[in-house]
């Protein structure tokens, strides 16, 4: 059944824009605030947000439902996602939401919403969400004495901070370490450098200045550029960038080389497995993940298990199979023996244990294979379903049977943007290029004459 509102991680879109109106946003918090206001006692959901100016709007439209359905607000203010879905749990509250729309501009804005349990709505609590938004709601009103309080609880920060720090092995400091940070002028501007400081790291900060507009702006995972040159600039011994929620992590070693989540992945694994820490047999990884580290993995006597794209369908296969690794090339790496969803911050803990441990540099430490030559390139589309048309169908049959093993394609369309998605990996780069431009020629083509 095609979604209205939900996509691959939540509901998102442009600011002010259908589907992210404070309309909505209100009648979401009604639609939830119902479906989880089960048993007698006092409801309760915990609200935190990224550094979005319109995070200000939407937060207060969301309160607005959720009192009107009867449930008392936590208002956290600016915090990462994985600190809303730990607070969720903490604090006991019947749903978690996160205002964001993570790495994306600050134009945009999403909601993410968490289950008592911390870990991301189900598919099928998403569409009763979906059936109920369609629906009046005013029937579902609480009444005047039921009406739900709002009150901000900015110190539970420290709650988040005391959390992460202790996922750090106790045997385990930062001292020593000159650490540049780059908080992507998001949600993790406070946390994460008071973190890394308290753990006894020299920590450079950059992207902390947040102002409304400037999240994820040439700053952050997505723009390493700045942390490389701070990390020159000061000579740190490790830079490490987050997103604008702060639920994935990208680090930059002390020459200023980016490694990416495939890497870090391969780093956690190879520890965990060493200290027999590693349950599964292996890692989850989306099918995005480079070649490389499926046969560093293997090397390894471990597996690499593949899903769709989405954190939310990596802790599915997770938690159906006890793994306690999973994560995207992205960075959005998830540590079930810590949490329920991705932690970029934790991430990083985790390989500044290793380089601690091990006693060499990042560069060494972090470098675990070389990745197979991957190009990714997308498509812009005002609409349509052109991976349906016939020609493009057989472009990509004909691509599959060239690589003929010998390499890997993956076509999507994005589950956040209007993108389709082409990727293709193999050992000949010159092969690969060719694949990728021919299929977005062809596509281009077809939606054109669309």
């Amino acid at each position: 059944m095609t979604r209205r509102y939900f996509g691959t991680d939540g509901i998102r879109g442009q600011s002010n824009v259908f589907p992210m109106t404070p309309d909505l946003a209100m009648r979401v918090g009604i639609a939830v605030g119902t479906i989880f206001r089960k048993g007698n006692h006092r409801h309760r959901v915990v609200i935190g947000k990224d550094t979005r100016l319109s995070g200000y709007m939407l937060e207060n439209a969301l309160v607005a439902g959720f009192t009107a359905a009867g449930l008392d607000v936590y208002l956290l203010g600016p915090i990462p996602t994985p600190a809303v879905a730990m607070l969720t749990r903490s604090l006991r509250a019947d749903i978690g939401v996160m205002i964001s729309a993570s790495h994306n501009p600050f134009a945009d804005n999403g909601i993410k919403l968490f289950g008592p349990d911390g870990y991301k709505l189900s598919d099928e609590l998403e569409q009763e969400i979906e059936d109920l938004l369609d629906k009046d709601l005013y029937s579902q009103l609480a009444k005047p004495n039921d009406i739900g309080r709002a009150k901000r609880v900015d110190g539970d920060i420290y709650r988040y901070i005391e959390f992460v720090k202790r996922t750090l092995p106790r045997d385990v400091t930062l001292h020593g370490l000159r650490v540049a940070i780059d908080c992507a002028n998001g949600a993790a501007y406070k946390v994460a450098p008071a973190a890394l400081w308290e753990l006894g790291g020299d920590v450079v900060t950059i992207g902390n200045t947040p102002n409304g507009t400037n999240i994820n702006l040439d700053c952050g995972s997505t723009s390493p550029d700045a942390l490389r040159k701070k990390v020159h600039e000061v000579r740190a011994d490790i830079g490490i960038a987050l997103d604008g929620d702060a639920d994935r992590v990208i680090i930059v070693d002390e020459r200023g080389e980016i490694i990416d989540g495939d890497q870090l992945m391969a780093v956690i694994a190879e520890s965990w497995a060493e200290d027999e820490k590693l349950r599964g047999g292996g890692i989850v990884a989306t099918v995005m993940s480079n070649l490389g580290l499926e046969r560093f993995l293997k090397g390894k006597g471990l597996s690499l298990a593949r899903t769709k794209v989405g954190d939310r369908h990596v802790v599915e296969h997770m938690r159906q199979h006890d793994y306690n690794i999973g994560g995207e090339q992205s960075g959005h790496i998830v540590l079930s023996d810590f949490g329920t969803t991705g932690d970029g911050l934790v991430a990083a803990l985790q390989i500044l244990a290793a380089v601690k441990r091990t006693g060499k540099t990042v560069s060494q430490v972090c470098h675990r294979f070389e990745p197979v030559p991957q190009l990714l390139r997308n498509v812009r589309i005002g609409g349509g379903k052109p991976l349906d048309d016939i020609i493009v169908r057989q472009a990509i049959e004909s691509a599959e049977a060239e690589l003929n093993g010998r390499g890997r394609l993956v076509i999507r369309p994005s589950g956040t943007e209007p993108l389709i998605r082409v990727m293709a990996e193999g050992d000949d780069r010159g092969q690969v290029e060719r694949i990728v431009n021919e299929l977005i020629g062809v596509i281009s083509n077809v939606r054109t004459a669309a």
